[in-house]
């Protein structure tokens, strides 16, 4: 898709919630796409953000590897924010390990300079005030004081990930809001949108039938009266 499809699907996909994803991708046979873990962990993971992935992979820590010298590297993890693009969603594959911090504030800050739409992952943040202050939307399983080296090796970028047991593709396109991180497969993304965006005005059709006093038998799902009666609402 292009940039421009992009903008239109994302904008749409603000409108949806991770839950009527979830299902819609569930129908389509897509059974694991929640990311275990990644839970709203600042107060920007309040608003539903949408972008692709950007991932970044880490491997347990061995020791001749996971040392301070390492952040240095060419291979490192500021190297890999540096090619982070603006809007992207950066998907930190952090093997789950919730007793070391994949990274902290100074990262977070750099990454909120670099426009970074949200960061998502099954690990947990450092430095977690200063975190807040930059102001990312950050999605990840809690927060830990020991750094990362303590628990982490840090790979590469742009790699197939497992992130809170989900496999995620560079440019997979990511949707976080209160109920966590979905993915939706680059290749469905159009698909989807389409189906998603229905799916959002039928239910709140069923919510107004719902506050108007109306039993969910026969409602939700609807049998074919009251699917005649939503067609009628659209007219």
């Amino acid at each position: 898709m292009s940039s421009h499809d992009d903008i239109a699907a994302f904008k749409a996909l603000e409108g949806v919630t991770t839950a009527t994803l979830t299902t819609i991708l569930l129908k389509k046979g897509l059974r694991n796409v929640w990311i275990r873990g990644a839970l709203p962990t600042t107060a920007a993971a309040s608003k539903r953000v949408v972008g692709r992935a950007f991932t970044v992979r880490f491997v347990p820590a061995r020791e001749d590897l996971a040392t301070p010298a390492s952040w240095s590297s060419p291979k490192s993890t500021r190297a890999a924010i540096e090619n982070m693009p603006a809007g992207c969603v950066a998907v930190v594959d952090a093997n789950g390990v919730k007793d070391a911090g994949f990274w902290g504030d100074i990262l977070c800050a750099r990454m909120a300079k670099r426009g970074v739409a949200a960061l998502v992952s099954d690990g947990v943040v450092r430095d977690l005030a200063g975190v807040e202050s930059t102001g990312l939307a950050v999605w990840a399983a809690g927060t830990a004081a020991p750094p990362s080296v303590a628990g982490l090796t840090f790979v590469d970028w742009q790699q197939p990930v497992g992130c809170g047991g989900v496999a995620i593709f560079p440019d997979d396109v990511i949707v976080a809001d209160r109920d966590g991180a979905v993915v939706i497969p680059a290749a469905l993304l159009s698909e989807v949108v389409e189906i998603a965006v229905e799916q959002e005005r039928f239910e709140g059709w069923i919510m107004e039938q719902v506050h108007a006093g109306m039993p969910l038998p026969g409602l939700y799902p609807p049998n074919e009266e009251n699917k005649a009666r939503y067609e009628d609402s659209k007219k």
